[in-house]
């Protein structure tokens, strides 16, 4: 099962999100996360969500020792970030990107988006530096705080507020209002998916993606079953009630371990894990505490889905592709290599609502870069080139079927065609975390004294919420 980071005319976080399924289109990006365990070979992670979002924090993040330069000095004095300087006689100014983009990624970008770009414009060209790996976040930090930052770079939406709080990132909001690119407007984009490139209310980056999570299932399970594919008529009783039926001997129904995240739950039942205003984090609520106990119904529950253990054998997503689960909750991009036919739903509804993870990422500036002026103008071109190139693209009018469907790779055809009218419908109700400087601080508590406790028995989400939530709110700013 691969998550294929296509090319548009085409995310999360989630979760979440780059192969979440262990595919070769494109590469998953570093770890990170909102809640779930460290990223399981086959979930969205990132470009649907580095890292199943949610991972406790990863080596490098921003809340870690090394992060980008300390608040009040973005980068090494007197070193500029910048590869060139403004143009003069004619010359263009350069300057440098860094993604997590692997092999085949990173050819996609330059083959589709910056030799495009490149070859347009006249006072600027974009350089890329992929630095795929683990390590990514590691790399980046080390370099800003060197002085020796690309000027560009990718951020996974829980990172943008960490490094604009320590003053790494230019602040892009008068900078981004004179320049003529529909990409450098936010108000072509979706609402909640510009709240992760903002830090107190300024911007400090343009989301390139913002993927949904929608239902995938595997038709011949169904059909040798008799039992009706999922719609969106389904609700969670139904979704588990469906998913205990068709699980037998060596084949489940459903597969969970942290990813699908537990807060897409908890927004479906009404509830929140970080509020809006970033206040408080009411993880004992009614709401939260209701998913919670069906999350903790799906997770590891061998009437269900498969064991810890199996998934450590077998894969997580490995499973699905082999035919031996037959509901996956993915990223819109993910491909499977194996089925030749592929359903898919958008996610069953909650007691409150249909939301579903969107997982942003985000393109943002070096706050020492040398031509903030210019350097907004490139960014501009580089973020609508990747909105042409990536499913889904954040911003409505591309977020079209039509857009879609023009992507598709001839070689994934078949299996995403019918699917994208889920992927559409699924951007109606899909929603970033809300996100917070200290979020992989946050992360890692939210899965070690709340998520793995209720998940291996050791709790029920009614003990466990209380005392969670006092920790998490110590770390809201």
């Amino acid at each position: 099962m691969e998550r294929t980071r296509w090319a548009l005319p085409t995310i999360l976080s989630v979760v979440l999100i780059a192969a979440a399924c262990g595919g070769s289109g494109g590469t998953q990006a570093p770890g990170a996360g909102s809640g779930s365990p460290p990223a399981a070979e086959g979930t969205p992670a990132a470009e649907g969500t580095p890292a199943a979002e949610g991972t406790p924090a990863a080596e490098g993040t921003p809340a870690a020792e090394g992060t980008p330069a300390a608040e009040g000095t973005p980068a090494a004095e007197g070193t500029p970030a910048a590869e060139g300087t403004p143009a003069t006689g004619g010359e263009k100014t350069t300057f440098r990107l860094t993604t997590w983009a692997g092999e085949d990624e990173a050819k996609e970008l330059q083959e589709l988006v910056l030799d495009k770009i490149n070859a347009e414009a006249t006072d600027f060209e974009i350089v890329h530096e992929p630095a795929p790996g683990d390590t990514y976040y590691t790399k980046l930090q080390t370099t800003i705080a060197g002085g020796t930052g690309a000027d560009f770079m990718w951020l996974s939406q829980e990172f943008v507020a960490g490094y604009a709080s320590r003053g790494a990132l230019l602040d892009l909001t008068d900078h981004l209002a004179a320049v003529d690119n529909a990409a450098a407007s936010l108000d072509g984009y979706f609402p909640d998916v510009v709240a992760p490139a903002k830090y107190q209310d300024r911007v400090y980056g343009l989301p390139w993606i913002a993927q949904p999570v929608i239902l995938y299932y595997n038709p011949t399970i169904f059909d040798e079953a008799g039992v009706d594919p999922p719609d969106d008529t389904w609700d969670w009783a139904k979704f588990r009630e469906t998913a205990v039926e068709l699980t037998k001997d060596d084949q489940y129904g459903f597969t969970a371990n942290g990813w699908p995240p537990i807060q897409q739950f908890i927004w479906q039942a009404g509830g929140e894990v970080i509020t809006e205003d970033l206040a408080s984090s009411p993880i004992d609520s009614p709401e939260a505490i209701e998913a919670a106990e069906f999350y903790k119904s799906l997770v590891w529950n061998e009437e269900c889905c498969p064991t810890e253990e199996v998934i450590a054998e077998q894969g997580f997503g490995e499973m699905f592709k082999g035919g031996k689960v037959a509901m996956f909750m993915g990223g819109a991009a993910d491909t499977f290599d194996g089925l030749d036919v592929v359903g898919a739903s958008v996610v069953p509804k909650g007691p409150q609502n249909r939301a579903n993870l969107s997982y942003v990422a985000v393109t943002a500036v070096n706050s020492a870069t040398q031509n903030p002026e210019l350097a907004a103008k490139a960014l501009a071109a580089l973020t609508d080139g990747i909105h042409h190139w990536k499913i889904v693209a954040p911003r409505p009018e591309l977020a079209t079927a039509e857009t879609i469907l023009a992507s598709i790779p001839e070689q994934w055809k078949a299996q995403k065609e019918g699917q994208v009218e889920a992927i559409v419908t699924a951007t109606e109700e899909m929603r970033a975390f809300n996100v917070i400087p200290r979020h992989q601080e946050w992360d890692g508590l939210f899965w070690s004294d709340f998520q793995d406790p209720v998940f291996h028995d050791k709790s029920t989400p009614a003990e466990a919420a209380p005392t969670a939530r006092q920790k998490l709110e110590a770390l809201l700013p």
